[in-house]
């Protein structure tokens, strides 16, 4: 699935003492092969521990550290993995501060620091040389000869390109990491020895987030520990995983034990995103060569896949950002209406009301967006049309919903007009089949469209994403509009953002109208309702359910997934949800209608993109209608 394991530690350590440092960096690189990791990142000159000060001029330190390299170099034959830790390194006269790559006996490379910091607390240009110009060079150890040394080398597997910085190179303005990560550098690894001080945390971790944003790469943090010398400063292990703006694992600061953090990568995903990134490659047009050292692993599998993932990736996870991000929602939703009525010139907007989750998002869109604009409530016309599968549930929620609104409501029942339409083309009314649906929708749309022409006003839309993804919508039916508002909003993120105005926005008496429409069984109610009046048609026995479609789409469209690796993600995901087979089936169904119904998202009307996934032609998916989807099964 093009996934590897990866992990940040921090040993527990006795400063000078690498004996002793030695020992706790094989502890943790035995439980890192334990859990099949191919790459561990340890902190900043981990071997010797970061505050020898002075004691880094003293060959008794320089000439320990290279006897225990020579030792884990030997301790990591026949380990199917890449260790990167920290040491002190003579080469010519000069230290380095050296980040150095080791795998199955032998040293791959060594990186030197590019970047000293000699400000503040820091003063290591006191001991070490800076690195930011040494490439194309090799050294010689007493143990091992012609060793790639610089800051110009990529460790690399198959995919898989691995580039080292250390600490402070990451602070810089232009980071070496940039210009790997351009070079095809998709996993950057950072030995660190980070001091705490107020605030400071918090601000690291959004430096690593960004980085990892900015180079569409995975970024591996490991910082020194408590056990430091704490003569003037105090570091806390800080460990933590990025992928792409995102914190996959973080380990717990302070911690007097050492600590192994691990996640997979996603390296098809990076790729993707580099591949649909144009700007990305184009960043820098003078960037230096990097050399390609070859790596070797027997095998990139491992047994336990301990990455979150995500059941509705388009749901807020963060409890703290909920109000935010609904706010925002609904601010993007709402001012691309407003310069919509403002460009129109329109006094009035209509819109379908059902008693469903799409038309009661839209409406609420509506609502604020004439609060915003100071124009009168009574000037939105909502219409509810009951027809032959209509319940009291969803009919009563409507009108109740509409007056609660102050809006100018309006019933106009369709069966007459739909058994008329069923005559006038020789359908017969009993037959049920995809006529008898459509006829309801398109009847429904006509009267929308009339009375929108008749007041001067605008069609709302109420489609959502998932609906387009599936095509579960009528063709020139409630696929048209003539403004949508809720073309990129996925149905788990619909009932999210109602549930929200529901508990935060509204009275208790319209409150508990929208709390009964969430637990409303979806449906068009296009089908004659059942003997007890209740809904007999729902959509989510027929297309299956919105929130493993939301899920299909999102890994599809957003990461370029091919089939079986959504399958493993929403296993991975829903495995105590579904059974295997029902998400197989599913995501059968899923592929299919996706690419048979493209033709109507070719179609679609103007709407605002909200989140990171659209499917409007004139935006993200510029897809052929005829595409056939043998390839993706």
């Amino acid at each position: 699935m093009n996934f590897v394991k990866v992990s940040a530690a921090s040993p527990k350590v006795t400063v000078a003492d690498v004996e002793y440092n030695y020992n706790q960096i094989i502890d943790l690189i035995d439980k890192a092969v334990e859990e099949d990791v191919k790459f561990i990142v340890f902190p900043e000159l981990s071997l010797t521990s970061y505050t020898c000060a002075d004691l880094f001029l003293n060959f008794s330190l320089i000439k320990t550290s290279e006897i225990y390299l020579d030792k884990l170099c030997n301790y990591s034959k026949n380990k199917d993995i890449v260790i990167v830790v920290g040491a002190p390194i003579l080469v010519k006269d000069k230290l380095y501060n050296c980040g150095v790559s080791i795998f199955n006996g032998k040293i791959l490379g060594i990186v030197p620091k590019s970047f000293l910091p000699n400000y503040s607390e820091f003063y290591e240009k006191r001991w070490f040389a800076e690195g930011i110009d040494i490439r194309d060079s090799y050294i010689d150890l007493s143990f091992q000869k012609n060793i790639p040394f610089g800051v110009d080398l990529i460790f690399k597997d198959n995919n898989i390109n691995f580039f080292i910085e250390i600490c402070e190179d990451l602070w810089v303005a232009i980071p070496p990491s940039s210009y790997a990560s351009i070079a095809g550098a998709n996993i950057i690894g950072n030995l660190s020895a980070s001091n705490e001080i107020v605030g400071k945390a918090s601000y690291r971790k959004d430096l690593i987030k960004n980085q990892s944003a900015r180079t569409l790469s995975s970024y591996i943090y490991s910082s020194a520990g408590v056990h430091e010398s704490t003569t003037d400063l105090l570091f806390s292990g800080d460990l933590l995983i990025a992928e792409n703006g995102g914190i996959l694992a973080s380990g717990e600061r302070f911690s007097r034990e050492s600590q192994l953090i691990t996640s997979c990568i996603d390296i098809e995903k990076l790729t993707f995103e580099r591949m649909k990134n144009s700007s990305f490659t184009n960043t820098l047009k003078n960037v230096p060569k990097f050399r390609e050292i070859e790596i070797g692993f027997k095998s990139l599998n491992f047994k336990t896949f301990n990455r979150f993932v995500d059941k509705h990736p388009f749901v807020p996870s963060n409890p703290k950002e909920i109000e935010e991000r609904c706010e925002e929602i609904f601010a993007i939703q709402s001012s691309a209406l407003a310069k919509r009525f403002e460009h129109t010139k329109s006094k009035k907007a209509v819109i379908g009301i059902s008693g469903g989750l799409d038309s009661t998002l839209a409406l609420l869109v509506v609502i604020r967006t004439f609060d915003m604009l100071g124009m009168d409530r009574k000037n939105i016309v909502t219409i509810t049309m009951p027809g032959f599968g209509t319940t009291d549930r969803t009919y009563n929620n409507a009108v109740d919903l509409c007056k609660l609104l102050n809006c100018d409501f309006r019933e106009i029942n369709i069966v007459e007009a739909s058994l008329q339409h069923f005559k006038d083309i020789g359908h017969d009314k009993d037959i049920h089949d995809v006529t008898y649906e459509n006829v309801q929708a398109r009847e429904r749309t006509q009267i929308l469209m009339d009375i929108a022409n008749k007041e001067g006003g605008l069609l709302i839309g109420t489609g959502d994403l998932s609906e387009l993804a599936l095509g579960w919508c009528t063709y020139n039916g409630d696929h048209m509009s003539m403004y949508g508002v809720n073309g990129s909003i996925p149905k788990t993120l619909v009932k999210y953002l109602v549930r929200y105005v529901a508990t935060h926005k509204m009275d208790e008496e319209s409150k508990a109208v929208l709390l009964d429409i969430l637990d409303t069984p979806i449906s068009p109610e296009l089908l004659p309702k059942g003997k007890n009046g209740d809904i007999v048609q729902k959509t989510e026995d027929v297309v299956g359910p919105y929130e493993l479609h939301d899920f299909f789409l999102y890994h599809f469209i957003r990461s370029g997934a091919e089939k079986d690796k959504i399958s493993f993600l929403a296993k991975e995901a829903f495995k105590n949800d579904y059974d295997e087979e029902t998400i197989d089936k599913w995501l059968d169904k899923f592929i299919t209608r996706f690419f048979t119904q493209q033709f109507k998202r070719s179609a679609l009307p103007d709407g605002p993109k909200v989140g990171t996934v659209s499917l409007s032609p004139r935006g993200d998916l510029r897809m052929p209608s005829d595409a056939s989807y043998n390839s993706f099964r």
